[in-house]
């Protein structure tokens, strides 16, 4: 059996969680979440903990296993915590700045870099070289978060560009001089 899909999710205070045939509802402080679950997965809700149950031991069903059970652990998560990526802006000149829920990136281009955040998502900006994605969805916090960095992906060079905190850029050595005569 899967290590993780085994696991039940434990439901904190505060969260509730119903499910009707594969639709999950995970209710709590921070908002709602909802995901339809594949349909071979059986969710159950057994006192405080959800559980994730497959079928039979077909290899489709393992790996729907475990994924099953952390979609749900996530969406209770969410709801609890919240998730939150941090980036951050290398290079002269290269900054953020906040325009209503707008986020505006000034990164080298003849023009800034206007992104918009979808309903449900926070975009803050703690200091000109810093940003932060937050939200309940995790896939959504860290879809935008990906998007963010698109826009000017760090270079192998000198590693300019936008970066996920902590995330280290392997740097290649460049020219190794000029030609000697």
């Amino acid at each position: 059996m899967s290590r993780i899909g085994r696991k039940p999710v434990e439901i904190p205070a505060g969260v509730t969680v119903d499910v009707n045939g594969q639709l999950v509802l995970v209710k709590g402080p921070k908002g709602q979440l909802s995901r339809e679950i594949h349909k071979d997965m059986i969710v159950t809700v057994e006192g405080d903990t959800v559980v994730v149950k497959r079928p039979s031991d077909a290899k489709d069903h393992r790996a729907l296993h475990g994924l099953s059970r952390t979609l749900v652990a996530n969406m209770v998560e969410g709801v609890t915590k919240g998730f939150q990526k941090n980036l951050e802006l290398v290079g002269v000149g290269y900054r953020a700045a906040k325009q209503g829920s707008k986020l505006v990136l000034t990164i080298g281009y003849s023009h800034p870099v206007e992104i918009e955040p979808e309903e449900g998502l926070e975009i803050e900006v703690p200091a000109p070289t810093k940003i932060a994605v937050k939200g309940i969805n995790k896939e959504k916090v860290g879809t935008l978060a990906a998007n963010i960095r698109r826009v000017r992906e760090p270079e192998p060079y000198k590693g300019k560009g936008i970066k996920y905190e902590g995330e280290v850029i392997r740097r290649k050595a460049g020219k190794a001089g000029a030609k000697k005569k």
